[in-house]
């Protein structure tokens, strides 16, 4: 249990605030292609070498780019969308998975490479884990500026500065590196849940960037608290525990937040006017 607190600290510190960029890059739902996309390289290293954190890390993140550069290769050189390609790409690439794990496997290891195994965090996967979150740290701390103009008006960004494709390259690398991380903690399906749910939760609460990152990540950090308890006293999986407690907290925001559904039904009070 002090390991996967441990995971999930640095899954809420890394993963999530990569999870509020997708969001406002209106790119969510690329974060479940690309969970997926890591799928076959995973499973390669675990044909190859069984439940091995080097190759399957390795793998997964060769699988990442080689779907996310192939994608983009595909949008530029023929008339289908970004969507489009990357959909072709991460249902072959989860059939693929599936299909080389079920070579080798049983359907539990089917299950923990799907769905992880928080509570099988060891030592290694921890500094696996923490590493990709200094990482990203960094990473989002360097590209800060040029992200956040891409976030918002992309085409001023490509007219004034040089660093356009450095961002979005950048970025996916960053995106790649921790659904890898989080595939370790939380399996393939599972990953993208703790990046996504949080910050589409924090949205709604606030418009400024830094207060969004930082509501985003304690949501994250206190939903994986709140479900390893409940997988603990109910005995159930811990992974979706904690990806429904951050869904409770999203739909708990969808109600009572500012940008919720109750808020543009309540009546506006007007102000005195001298």
């Amino acid at each position: 249990m002090r390991r996967a607190l441990a995971g999930c600290l640095a899954l809420s510190l890394g993963a999530t605030p990569v999870g509020v960029f997708l969001l406002l890059r209106r790119m969510s739902l690329m974060g479940d292609a690309m969970s997926h996309a890591i799928l076959p390289g995973a499973a390669l290293g675990y044909l190859a070498f069984g439940l091995s954190l080097g190759a399957m890390t390795v793998g997964g993140i060769l699988a990442g780019l080689v779907v996310v550069f192939a994608a983009g290769l595909v949008t530029r050189a023929s008339v289908l969308k970004e969507d489009a390609s990357l959909a072709a790409f991460y249902l072959l690439s989860l059939a693929a998975g599936v299909m080389i794990v079920s070579l080798r496997g049983r359907n539990l290891d089917l299950l923990h490479v799907l769905f992880g195994s928080v509570l099988a965090l060891d030592d290694h996967s921890l500094l696996l884990i923490a590493s990709i979150t200094s990482l990203t740290l960094f990473g989002l701390a360097l590209l800060f500026r040029p992200l956040v103009l891409e976030c918002f008006d992309p085409s001023f960004l490509r007219a004034v500065s040089r660093l356009s494709p450095v961002a979005h390259y950048g970025f996916l690398l960053l995106v790649v590196f921790n659904l890898v991380s989080g595939f370790h903690a939380l399996g393939t399906l599972m990953a993208v849940g703790i990046m996504i749910l949080p910050s589409a939760a924090a949205r709604l609460w606030t418009r400024n960037l830094p207060a969004m990152l930082l509501f985003a990540s304690l949501s994250a950090l206190a939903s994986s608290i709140a479900g390893l308890l409940f997988s603990f006293h109910a005995d159930v999986p811990a992974g979706p525990a904690i990806v429904l407690m951050c869904g409770l907290v999203y739909f708990a925001s969808l109600l009572a937040a500012p940008g919720g559904l109750l808020a543009g039904r309540l009546p506006v009070r007007k102000h005195l006017e001298s």
